[in-house]
């Protein structure tokens, strides 16, 4: 049996319930508004509705920011992971707009508002804006094209690793402490230890040669490699 996609009008009537319940004469489709609610003299509520948190759901319902500062998005809830990864950048973004987000369950019809409507106010995180500094000034060059996939980004790590297989494909198995000298990189040794891209391969204590990946690694890299 095929499953049965929802309407935006399947939500108004649990959304209009919901704002009842706290007092307000609710009304649809008043204007450009889905969804209107006022209570005594308190400026409007307004809904917009969708059967999935889309760009334009957020378009429409930053426009209804010129009407009121009280503006909710409502879409169906889901269910799994996808989605509550989903609601939480949704709810982020909500916070970031100054706007308010309401699910729906359809199946029982609950309401819930997640986020209310208020001015939006940024705290900044100390720790990552010095861990983005950190990495872009360790980073040597401009090793990466904006835009790009993660996938196999030159990161400063990765430029550390590229310095420690340089100098043991170059020299033979090296000791770390001499590897770690010779490159400037002071963790040459937990690196090779860890061996995160498969590019060594201890021959001993505190010393480390290359790997079939990391001859491998020299040809692919070839063009970073001589950059450092």
């Amino acid at each position: 049996m095929a499953k049965i996609k929802p309407k935006e009008t399947d939500l108004y009537g649990p959304v209009k319930t919901f704002l009842e319940t706290q007092g307000y004469e609710v009304k649809g489709e008043v204007g450009a508004a889905d969804v209107v609610a006022v209570r005594g003299e308190e400026p409007p509520d307004i809904v917009e509705l969708k059967t999935g948190i889309t760009l334009t759901l957020f378009h429409q319902a930053v426009e209804r920011l010129a009407v009121t500062d009280a503006v909710y998005i409502a879409a169906p809830r889901g269910r799994g992971r996808p989605f509550l990864k989903s609601l939480n950048l949704n709810k982020k973004l909500c916070r970031r707009l100054g706007l308010g987000l309401i699910t729906v369950r359809l199946n029982d019809g609950f309401v819930e508002a997640h986020v209310d409507p208020a001015p939006y106010a940024p705290r900044k995180s100390k720790v990552k804006s010095e861990r983005l500094l950190r990495e872009f000034h360790k980073l040597n060059g401009d090793p990466n094209v904006g835009g790009s996939t993660r996938t196999n980004l030159i990161t400063a790590y990765r430029q550390d690793a590229l310095r420690c297989l340089s100098m043991v494909h170059t020299n033979g198995p090296t000791k770390a402490s001499i590897v770690a000298k010779e490159t400037s990189v002071e963790t040459a040794r937990r690196i090779m230890a860890d061996n995160h891209y498969g590019w060594f391969e201890k021959i001993s204590k505190g010393i480390y040669g290359i790997s079939p990946n990391g001859e491998k690694a020299v040809l692919d890299y070839a063009q970073h490699l001589k950059a450092l």
